[in-house]
């Protein structure tokens, strides 16, 4: 699905990306894990056309993505802190993106603007959401036009427990239908029952990318934060 070749880009002296790397297949949630600065959103930013790398390839359905755009519909994006015209409502930004992103007949997926109670809400301004709010209108987007692939960048940060669950089961829901979903997250407790593999980054490098399963059967740690925390400390398994 996305397969990416020997990655590098750089910033200044500042290596973001550094040879790396991927293969992330259909069917599989992913978690692109690492501390600040490993090179995460440099990484999804590249995937999405955001950012060129300065060597190595990225191909998404067997095409290479450089100087394409048409790809890009085929993937939802949730960004950590999302931003929107603050005089707009929340049903002109959902229609704003209909007329933007609306290629011949899409089937809109409206299960979480629903679900989240923003179909009572759909006259308020942008600028008097709150940032739960807000995050709930950039999950409703990321999931309203049916794509094949998802990325989402932190994306239970500011949402209440039950917000946050109703997600994670939407993800669920995607992931069995055969779709590929990458998730960054600082909070490993709830990626446990989401993810099927585990992709490691550290100083713009690829440390390990394993299945959830060998992970914890090598680390003998029935959690993700667990194992990880085994690895990075060098503790046997």
């Amino acid at each position: 699905m996305i397969i990416g070749k020997n990655i590098t880009k750089k910033f200044g002296k500042f290596k973001a990306l550094d040879n790396v790397s991927v293969k992330f297949d259909k069917g599989e949630c992913i978690a692109l894990l690492g501390p600040n600065g490993s090179g995460k959103t440099t990484l999804i930013k590249s995937i999405l056309g955001m950012v060129v790398p300065d060597s190595g390839t990225i191909h998404f359905d067997e095409q290479d993505i450089l100087h394409q755009w048409l790809y890009r519909n085929q993937i939802g994006y949730m960004p950590q802190i999302g931003r929107y015209p603050e005089n707009m409502t929340i049903a002109q930004v959902m229609d704003m993106m209909k007329d933007i992103r609306t290629t011949g007949h899409v089937k809109f997926d409206e299960e979480l603007v629903k679900s989240f109670g923003l179909d009572k809400i759909l006259d308020k301004r942008m600028r008097t959401l709150s940032g739960g709010t807000t995050q709930k209108v950039s999950a409703s987007l990321a999931f309203l036009f049916n794509p094949d692939v998802f990325i989402l960048d932190e994306p239970t940060a500011g949402l209440d427990p039950l917000s946050s669950e109703l997600l994670k089961q939407k993800i669920i829901k995607e992931k069995q239908k055969g779709k590929l979903v990458l998730i960054t997250s600082h909070i490993l407790s709830e990626l446990d029952d989401l993810i099927t593999e585990v992709f490691y980054m550290q100083e713009g490098q690829l440390l390990f990318h394993k299945k959830l399963t060998a992970l914890k059967e090598e680390t003998g740690e029935s959690k993700l934060s667990k194992a990880i925390a085994k690895i990075m400390s060098g503790q046997p398994a």
